[in-house]
């Protein structure tokens, strides 16, 4: 049998998309669990929602984090080559698209997954993905503040008019990319477990379209490949246990 892991275990950035076709190619031909009970919403996840995106939202209400960068500008040098990639364009259009394809990315999966649902079915649902989007956002903000890595203008000319601002000390992990990677790994484990129509096809859809959040986020010069990455594999972490742990039955 290959190993698949060590596909993924080199050069992670550089070879992102072979990781993610694999990954949805082995959950997608996974068995299925149709039939499964469906999972059940509360007021629990209206208060875990809300807590979540309360508990996210104090780090840019706080302005953190506080003081100055450590260098303005920094050193190219200092970077890993393939971060290096991120200096040599800042597209603002790159960053609209981004922010659209990951709404296109959110939605399209939300759709999906109600397709053919029940009233309860669709409640259970909404509630999963409720709490893998919340706790995604309130898991990447506070990662921000304590890794408080430097984006790519700082390393730049443009870096001593871009110092002050707080929010140019977030670059780790990126918040686009966990949010559309949650997205879709939340569908595919929900899409598994209860066995929903053209799963396979909207998993590609979803997964194309998260590397395409990803890529544009490089390309506007937001984050750097490394941060992309580190957004990527966050997101799909808290999107499958959300999936994976929520509670079912009536």
């Amino acid at each position: 049998m290959r190993d698949w892991g060590a596909i993924c275990s080199d050069r992670v950035t550089s070879r992102m998309p072979r990781c993610i076709v694999v990954f949805t190619l082995l959950a997608v031909l996974g068995r299925t669990g149709a039939g499964q009970a469906p999972y059940r919403a509360t007021w629990w996840d209206a208060a875990s929602v809300v807590t979540a995106v309360g508990f996210g939202l104090i780090p840019e209400a706080a302005g953190f984090p506080h003081g100055l960068p450590s260098c303005a500008p920094c050193d190219p040098a200092s970077l890993p080559g393939i971060d290096r990639a991120a200096l040599h364009t800042f597209s603002g259009g790159a960053s609209t698209a981004s922010t659209a394809l990951l709404g296109g990315v959110v939605g399209f999966a939300g759709l999906v997954a109600l397709d053919g649902a029940t009233a309860t079915q669709a409640r259970g649902r909404v509630a999963v993905f409720g709490n893998s989007l919340a706790w995604t956002f309130a898991a990447t903000e506070w990662l921000k503040v304590l890794v408080h890595r430097n984006r790519p203008v700082l390393y730049t000319a443009a870096a001593p008019a871009a110092a002050s601002a707080p929010d140019n000390r977030r670059s780790f992990p990126s918040g686009h990319a966990a949010v559309a990677f949650a997205a879709a790994t939340s569908y595919l484990v929900m899409a598994r477990r209860e066995g929903l129509p053209h799963r396979s096809r909207n998993a590609v859809l979803l997964y194309t379209g998260a590397v395409g959040v990803a890529a544009l986020r490089v390309a506007a010069g937001k984050h750097f490949p490394t941060d992309v990455a580190g957004g990527a594999a966050l997101g799909a972490a808290i999107g499958w246990l959300a999936a994976r742990v929520h509670p079912t039955g009536r």
